[in-house]
């Protein structure tokens, strides 16, 4: 793989650092700035306002810049809202630096995502977007259990200096292994918002809301469930955190390769996984060792959607595939609160602390349901959709069109 990958999968680890540790620390900013925890728990909010709003607004504004400066210039924003984050002396403050620090999320990795799939040979470049988004997986294995540990012990702002440093370090190794990508002459706006158009793409999208939902509908209370159901104790969540994020790796490196192989079966496959292991967790979340286990697998098989969706509005966008890639984060985002919403609307109907695995079940379920529905409408588009439900993707880079793709059946 190139070397370049290793600069986006370090960039990725950053994001996906200051993007989850604010969870672990949470009561530790709340006593700092004076506020309650549950009030403090906007400012996870805030950063998937800042994704969801800027995944397309950063992405039109820079559909003319060319691919590695905006890299470069994404990663900026990154590293100045984190520093903001930081050194912010209010709660007002620190919201807005998160909000900052969540604009460029989802340009990054939609634009990171193209330049990834062009970095390697046909029939490779799920694998390079999968490798890509191991940084975020690896984030949560590492950064996130270290990031909440520096800030329990040194405060907070320490968590997010380190953060910003590694936003430095994401510049420096964007600008010197990214190589340089002349954008499309025909590339502008207008023919994004075109490509995103695409009834493929919107699907796909809306496949991504409600799949991904599943996942955060459990994920979000996660620490609640291991606690007050499975009896871990407090001091144990850390751990737990931590399998899950091992799991989300596992399911990152699985994904690669089989969506290279089969985009669409993968997809399928991962959901249908998903809403079973989220059913026997109502099961197995009474019991500590298999509890544990299922907690890896869930971060396995709900990872393991990304990378195909990833793919799949990627090529529908053909021509045009930026804006489209950057709007799947927003869609994930959307995902992360609506699941988040749904799982404690359960909890707080009496319905108990593991009703969310059953209303992450059902999202998980209305989520094949579109895929299976958009890949009939796939199949039944003639020339469009002539890979059917097994084909498999390929990038083709040339020098006066950067990304175009082709079905192969």
């Amino acid at each position: 793989m190139p070397l370049a990958l290793l600069a986006l999968a370090i960039s990725a680890f950053g994001i996906g650092t200051t993007e989850f540790v604010m969870m672990g620390l949470l009561p530790n900013v709340a006593n700092d700035l004076g506020t309650s925890v549950p009030t403090a728990g906007y400012l996870v909010s805030a950063y998937a306002i800042g994704v969801v709003v800027g995944a397309p607004l950063l992405t039109a504004l820079g559909s003319r810049i060319p691919r590695k400066r905006m890299l470069v210039l994404l990663m900026g924003l990154f590293t100045v809202g984190n520093l903001a984050s930081a050194l912010a002396p209010t709660f007002g403050l620190l919201a807005a630096g998160r909000v900052l620090a969540g604009l460029p999320h989802g340009a990054f990795f939609g634009v990171g995502a193209v330049v990834a799939a062009r970095l390697v040979d046909e029939g490779r470049q799920a694998r390079a977007v999968a490798t890509m988004f191991l940084g975020l997986t690896v984030a949560n294995i590492v950064g996130v259990p270290v990031g909440t540990l520096l800030g329990q012990q040194l405060g907070w702002r320490a968590t997010f200096l380190v953060v910003t440093g590694i936003g430095v370090l994401a510049m420096a190794a964007l600008a010197r292994l990214v190589p340089h990508m002349p954008l499309d002459e025909r590339a502008g706006l207008g023919r994004e918002l075109r490509a995103l158009g695409n009834r493929q793409v919107l699907l796909g999208l809306l496949t991504a809301v409600f799949g991904f939902a599943g996942v955060f509908a459990v994920y979000s209370y996660l620490a609640s469930m291991m606690t007050e159901v499975t009896g871990l104790a407090e001091t144990s969540v850390t751990v737990v955190l931590a399998l899950f994020g091992t799991g989300m790796t596992l399911g990152a490196l699985v994904a690669g390769p089989l969506t290279d192989r089969a985009l669409r079966p993968t997809l399928y496959g991962s959901l249908g996984a998903l809403a079973v292991i989220l059913v026997v967790f109502d099961f197995t979340v009474h019991v500590t060792w298999a509890a544990l286990v299922t907690v890896v697998l869930l971060g396995a098989v709900g990872f393991m959607t990304t990378t195909p969706l990833q793919m799949l509005v990627m090529n529908k966008a053909q021509q045009a595939p930026t804006l489209a890639s950057a709007s799947n984060h927003s869609a994930f985002n959307l995902a992360n609160a609506g699941g988040a919403w749904l799982g404690g609307a359960a909890i707080a109907a009496g319905w108990g602390w593991t009703s969310p695995t059953l209303v992450g079940a059902v999202l998980a379920v209305l989520g094949l349901g579109i895929a299976a529905v958009a890949g009939v409408l796939d199949r039944d588009g003639g020339a469009s959709g002539a890979s059917g439900a097994s084909g498999r993707s390929r990038v083709v880079a040339r020098s006066s069109d950067p990304v175009r793709t082709e079905w192969v059946g």
